[in-house]
């Protein structure tokens, strides 16, 4: 008779661990070279990007990343809006990134509707979404989870001498 160990391969969501950075630095640099999907347009290091990434290891601001089979298929966090600004306390903004092998997938939308989830167990009562206008993608996502339009900042991020607006989006969590 043979013993026979079968392994469940690691798929879902779970907390971000410094381990994932490197993926995590990967992915946002892939959408960063993109261009048009951050207002960021300078690639980062990990090592740059590690005060960040210890600044979403508190239970205010999770980090979460979505895993399959050992690989980080995305990201997602919850950030401050307008930090130290006490009449907006309980409003965070919302950010996700997938990387482009598994794009396409449903692992964005996984990733925002846990990331949501955790914004109402938290206890915040909006959620707002920033992004470049032409995001299609993040557009969609976003009207797919009950976002709405609630703020254009008109042609402010410039890429490669091309201006863009910024669209606020937004998810009143109290309804």
């Amino acid at each position: 008779m043979l013993n026979v160990t079968y392994i469940m391969p690691k798929t879902g969501i779970r907390k971000a661990a410094l381990s994932d950075l490197p993926d995590i630095v990967r992915i946002y640099n892939d959408a960063v070279s993109l261009g048009g999907i951050t207002c960021d347009i300078d690639l980062f290091t990990t090592e740059e990007r590690v005060p960040w990434f210890e600044s979403h290891q508190s239970s205010e601001y999770p980090l979460f990343v979505y895993e399959v089979d050992g690989d980080i298929a995305g990201y997602s966090h919850l950030s401050a809006y307008r930090a130290g600004r006490r009449a907006v306390e309980k409003v965070t903004e919302i950010s996700y990134y997938v990387n482009k092998q598994y794009r396409k997938q449903g692992i964005g939308s996984l990733l925002v509707s846990h990331t949501i989830n955790q914004a109402i167990e938290i206890g915040y009562e909006q959620i707002i979404a920033m992004i470049v206008e032409g995001n299609q993608g993040s557009e969609n996502m976003l009207l797919k989870h009950g976002f709405s339009q609630w703020g254009r900042m008109p042609k402010i991020a410039v890429f490669n001498g091309n201006r863009h607006d910024h669209i606020y989006y937004g998810l009143d969590l109290m309804n």
